[in-house]
């Protein structure tokens, strides 16, 4: 049975959830699955703007066949090249045969990359500034390298004023019915699922973000449509709000995320003992995760999203915790930064995890560093009690 929904009077959302599909990229856990967004456009022309993932196919068809009630389909836009989004571009030249496929010079690179042709009998390659019409409606291509592909760019309908972000403004979780973010509980349900998606996926693209974001404020939006995740029709500031925040690497939340890697449960104990005296001084709302046991996706989403972090792990074969390195060659990889930082450190013979740390960290941009740490020699000793009083002491000085 076809599943489809208006956004406005002319554009169709196609698209189709996956709720079976474990890992996201085959590597980050999506437990609420996924939605992957395509939209047609009813014209004088009819217009399709992305295609979707093979897994959820069966569905798209049908859809799109509802839709377009025996019209043809004249053109396909290509926002982004990623196969999640691309993966139907042979199936539809093959139902289409009239279709001419919309994209810029780099896209039409990887779609012979990807399929082992450009198309190019039916190619119409476009770049910034371009515009297609459809009739009534008149499409605006903008470019946006590296968000977070080299090849993706946005399309904006100047008559509905949409914009269709490619996966700009996505998120994880599939969509249930509701397709658009007033619909739901957004900053309850949906709003972790989303940070997680953009710090994990183009976390390391602020810069180009950035770029993105200010070519948009130059246009007047009334809906965003992105490629995983809730339509926007109704408060873009708050969307927008988080963009401007995790672009910039700015922190959401003035709070304290301890994040610590334990062997045998020591390390874990000093974390715990940390948190009470940290909620003692009056620290709300304070996250505490075993870097072993959390996914490294939830512990970067945290990591963007408060203001002050402390890292407990102890030695291992003379080097960090390999769970806690991990994570902080993740950071590096992510371009984290503007972060306050304490370390604690366990060795039951040579603890020497504090200062590695401090050096990886210390690669990262804009990150204070504090000089107080705390180091346990196999368990924390009751003599430490002042000790540790002191390290909560000074991070709480720093917030």
């Amino acid at each position: 049975m076809y599943n489809v929904r208006n956004v406005t009077d002319d554009i169709v959302w196609v698209g189709a959830s996956d709720r079976r599909l474990a890992l996201f990229e085959n590597i980050f856990p999506i437990p609420r699955g996924v939605s992957y967004n395509s939209y047609v456009l009813l014209d004088e022309k009819t217009v399709l703007l992305d295609t979707v993932d093979a897994g959820v196919a069966g569905q798209f068809f049908e859809n799109l066949e509802h839709v377009l009630g025996g019209r043809k389909l004249d053109y396909l836009v290509v926002n982004h090249m990623e196969p999640d989004h691309c993966a139907m571009i042979g199936d539809i030249v093959r139902r289409y045969p009239e279709v001419q496929v919309v994209g810029n010079a780099k896209t039409f690179t990887m779609m012979k990359q990807f399929f082992g042709t450009d198309f190019a009998e039916r190619a119409v390659t476009v770049k910034e500034g371009d515009t297609l019409s459809s009739g009534k409606h008149t499409l605006h291509f903008v470019m946006a390298p590296m968000v977070h592909w080299p090849e993706a760019m946005v399309t904006y309908d100047e008559m509905d004023k949409v914009l269709f972000s490619a996966d700009g403004f996505g998120t994880f979780g599939a969509l249930n019915g509701n397709i658009f973010a007033d619909e739901v509980d957004f900053d309850r349900d949906w709003l972790d699922d989303a940070r997680r998606y953009y710090t994990n996926i183009v976390g390391k693209y602020g810069a180009s973000v950035q770029a993105l974001l200010k070519k948009a404020a130059g246009l007047d939006i009334a809906v965003i449509c992105p490629l995983h995740g809730p339509v926007w029709r109704e408060n873009l500031d708050y969307i927008l709000e988080k963009y401007q925040k995790w672009s910039t690497y700015e922190s959401e939340d003035q709070a304290v995320v301890i994040m610590y890697a334990s062997m045998y449960g020591n390390t874990a104990s000093a974390a715990d003992a940390l948190a009470g005296r940290l909620a003692a001084k009056g620290v709300k709302k304070i996250a505490v995760y075993d870097v072993s046991n959390t996914h490294v996706s939830e512990l970067i989403s945290e990591i963007f999203r408060a203001s002050h972090l402390v890292f407990a792990a102890p030695t291992y074969n003379a080097g960090i915790y390999p769970v806690m390195d991990n994570l902080l060659s993740d950071m590096k990889a992510l371009a984290v930064q503007k972060k306050t930082v304490a370390l604690m450190e366990n060795g039951t013979w040579a603890a020497m995890t504090a200062k590695q740390m401090r050096e990886k960290l210390s690669e990262l941009k804009d990150m204070t560093i504090l000089d107080a740490q705390v180091t346990v020699k196999s368990s924390m000793a009751a003599d430490q009690a002042d000790e540790l009083e002191a390290f909560a002491d000074a991070i709480v000085e720093s917030m």
